[in-house]
């Protein structure tokens, strides 16, 4: 994955130019890059990940918060702006991580509207977040969650939310399609 600073000059060109060396998508962090993305210099951005069929992973869910943060996630981030991007670039592969944390209710709807929404389960099913009732991933639209880690970065045992997967009342299949088959879809593997 390629990564750029949005707004930084030539930033369409430094991705393209990552595109055309190998690089498969673009990972977007709002929290730590804090880019408005709905902003027009976020556009040729979009575009070219459009153009060059390639996803991009954007963490743009509001959680976690944090003071270390130079911007306030809750000011940039929130599924409508989402959507915003997902009516404007039709087609352009999206996933937010955290099943879009503290939005899960929102971001459950809306990968049911759109086809070019993945949802990740980084951190969401290891308690990280207080969350009142768990996860239940057959409520998800099934060909768009997929399995995410943030491994070597997680505050808790690597293979947490695997044991989690694993013994939750899911079926083969869908475990599969978590762990496998949508990512492949996603990156067009």
């Amino acid at each position: 994955m390629a990564t750029v600073f949005p707004g930084e000059k030539n930033a369409a060109k430094i991705l393209q130019d990552a595109f055309d060396a190998g690089l498969g998508g673009l990972k977007l962090h709002a929290h730590v890059q804090c880019f408005d993305m709905n902003d027009d210099y976020m556009n040729s951005l979009y575009e070219c990940c459009r153009a060059n069929n390639k996803p991009i992973i954007m963490h743009v869910g509001r959680e976690p918060k944090s003071t270390a943060y130079r911007c306030d996630p809750y000011l940039l981030c929130s599924v409508d702006r989402v959507e915003h991007i997902l009516i404007d670039f039709p087609g352009l592969k999206i996933c937010v991580p955290h099943l879009g944390y503290d939005e899960l209710s929102e971001y459950g709807k809306l990968i049911k509207k759109y086809d070019s929404l993945w949802l990740d389960t980084t951190m969401i099913l290891a308690d990280y977040f207080p969350i009142e009732k768990k996860i239940d991933l057959s409520h998800y639209r099934p060909d768009r969650v997929m399995y995410g880690s943030d491994f070597p970065n997680i505050p808790y045992a690597w293979d947490r939310e695997l044991q989690r997967l694993k013994a939750a009342n899911i079926s083969r299949d869908l475990l599969e399609r978590i762990l496998n088959k949508n990512a492949t879809d996603f990156y067009g593997l």
